[in-house]
């Protein structure tokens, strides 16, 4: 069992535990350690979004890691994605993200990236929480060995040519409308320069951070202004990013909402006519809709599920040496381009593809009927509710049900006292009745 780490990272309520000054700075005093062999000066490059709270975090990461001798890049706010990018870049024994991603600005969270620029196993996270617990006098490093902390000023512009580079040499948007919703988070200024210096002529909102507004009523978890601002601007294409920009949403010439599912479809048929598409398939959670998988076996592709979490996606990645993958929320990995998710460069290969094919992102980015899908979340207060002898019948019952023509998906989530109930299949009246039911037995036992 772990006290800390959860599906990502370590994540919760701001100033309460384990989201306190004094959490980080014993996460910043662990994670260093752990990271420190040898005798050469370590480093860590540390990235946040623009929550209130990554002032405290930050300072208090800060202290930890300079307390067992690391050295210190801070680079303000900046994409998750940019931080694993330049964690690798930098030659950095460790790379650390301050944000609570989609969640709002009262959550946050620390994610922590390898010298490889990927999320940390679960088994070095184990590592990681007993050195939290361990007496601190043991971790710190003599006075003449403390490290130094300095801010990197150019960091958002290493993102941008990198981001540019993911694609084909001399492509350019030009002629193309294009509103971005960066949801007044990390990405405020990186994503709306790097399409504007590709060409686009761009109408970006969700770019007045005040602390307190990012994912509020905007990004990826709530595009309802961006489709708005779609229409209003008569554009060809909105972009959702979420608080982290380590994911994306695609809406449409006419103002509607295009989920990860089919942006992983026209990834994936694009790189497959370009041969560029690696181990026959595309790897999503057990999360991505039944009919993108029909999609995808009738060109004879497989499609591996992962549990939930990009970070268990781009562990089946890896395993199977697949170069796509991502979740329905619009996590998307492009290995070749980046370790984890990258809302700005899957946006990017959106916009190439719907320029090269010459016809509106409303035919392009819809290559598949969505089988009916229903997702519930109950809230419980304590206890195991799924080991409950009524939930467990409920379930069974609901999977008998559904039979082949669909499934069931209920997992206790990892950042939040929820349960998540998701059915789905061919018979959407069906899937509405048991899901229902599962949720009554759960609120019956919660």
């Amino acid at each position: 069992m772990r006290k800390y780490f959860g599906t990502d990272g370590i994540r919760g309520t701001a100033n309460s535990w384990p989201m306190t000054a004094e959490t980080a700075l014993r996460v910043g005093m662990a994670a260093g350690s752990a990271f420190t062999s040898g005798d050469h000066r370590h480093r860590v490059v540390i990235g946040k979004d623009t929550r209130l709270s990554g002032y405290t975090i930050e300072n208090a990461l800060v202290a930890g890691f300079l307390s067992v001798g690391m050295n210190v890049f801070q680079f303000g706010p900046l994409p998750t994605p940019a931080v694993a990018m330049l964690t690798r870049s930098l030659r950095a024994d460790l790379g650390v993200m301050i944000s609570a991603s989609h969640n709002p600005f009262h959550d946050n969270g620390i994610k922590l990236f390898g010298p490889d620029g990927y999320k940390l196993t679960d088994e070095t996270e184990l590592e990681i929480e007993k050195l939290i617990e361990a007496d601190s006098k043991t971790l710190m490093v003599a006075p003449d060995r403390l490290g130094r902390a300095q801010r990197i000023e150019d960091a958002q512009a290493r993102y941008i040519e990198s981001a540019k580079r993911t694609l084909p040499r001399g492509f350019r948007l030009d002629g193309m409308r294009v509103v971005v919703d960066c949801a007044n988070g990390a990405a405020y200024k990186v994503a709306p320069a790097a399409l504007w210096e590709l060409g686009a002529e761009v109408f970006a909102i969700g770019t007045e951070p005040n602390g307190f507004n990012i994912n509020e009523d905007c990004g990826s978890t709530s595009p309802q202004k961006l489709c708005e601002k779609v229409r209003e601007m008569r554009a060809d294409i909105g972009i959702a990013l979420d608080g982290d920009a380590d994911r994306c949403l695609i809406v449409d010439e006419a103002g509607r909402s295009i989920d990860g599912d089919q942006i992983m479809a026209l990834i994936a048929t694009s790189w497959r006519q370009d041969d560029r598409l690696a181990a026959n398939g595309v790897v999503a959670t057990v999360m991505s809709n039944l009919g993108f998988e029909r999609y995808l076996a009738g060109m004879d592709l497989d499609l591996v599920r992962s549990q939930v979490g990009d970070r268990y996606v781009v562990e089946e990645m890896r395993k199977g040496g697949y170069n796509l993958g991502g979740e329905q929320s619009g996590h998307i990995i492009l290995s070749d381009f980046s370790t984890t998710g990258d809302g700005l460069v899957a946006a990017l290969q959106v916009l190439a593809a719907v320029k090269r094919s010459g016809k509106p992102v409303s035919e392009v980015c819809r290559l598949f009927e969505p089988v009916p899908q229903l997702l519930k979340n109950v809230r419980f207060k304590q206890g195991r509710p799924l080991e409950e002898a009524s939930v467990k019948q409920a379930i069974e019952d609901g999977g008998a049900r559904l039979g082949t023509s669909g499934r069931l998906v209920i997992r206790p989530s990892g950042t939040e006292p929820l349960i998540r109930v998701m059915g789905e299949g061919d018979d959407a009246g069906l899937v509405k009745a048991v899901v229902n039911d599962i949720v009554d037995a759960l609120k019956d036992v919660g």
